[in-house]
């Protein structure tokens, strides 16, 4: 059977409680040095817990309520907005097709000018004035 460790050896001074290896005798309490200011101090986040567990909840609150705002304004675009495929009725599809499908070319402008039979001297029409 193994012999007890002497009370003085370096094997006492590294366990927790032991002696701190710098020859002075400390008393440690609870992991705590008796001469520190508060043992207690890293529990004194709980004495205001419950005005941080308020304002935790204020915050889940806000982002909530901004999230939902922002998620009505989101659908309130959608309506405002026109889309096509959604706003015109089923048989308006096929016109839009044809209608991109025209073009206009200069390529007889001037032939049209020559078969027109509109006047070249004529006056420029100007809506509300009366000749």
């Amino acid at each position: 059977m193994p012999e007890p460790a002497d009370i003085n050896s370096t094997e006492v001074a590294k366990t927790p409680g032991g002696g701190s290896g710098s020859g002075k005798d400390e008393n440690v309490v609870n992991g705590h040095k008796e001469g520190d200011a508060n043992p207690f101090a890293e529990y004194m986040w709980m004495e205001n817990e419950e005005e941080y567990n308020r304002q935790v909840e204020e915050e889940l609150l806000e982002q909530e309520f901004l999230e939902r705002c922002f998620q009505e304004m989101l659908e309130e675009e959608d309506q405002d907005w026109f889309i096509p495929a959604r706003d015109l009725p089923p048989g308006v599809g096929q016109i839009q097709q044809q209608l991109s499908g025209l073009s206009v070319s200069d390529g007889n402008a001037e032939d049209i000018a020559r078969k027109s039979s509109l006047n070249p001297e004529a006056k420029e029409f100007v809506p509300g004035v009366k000749y």
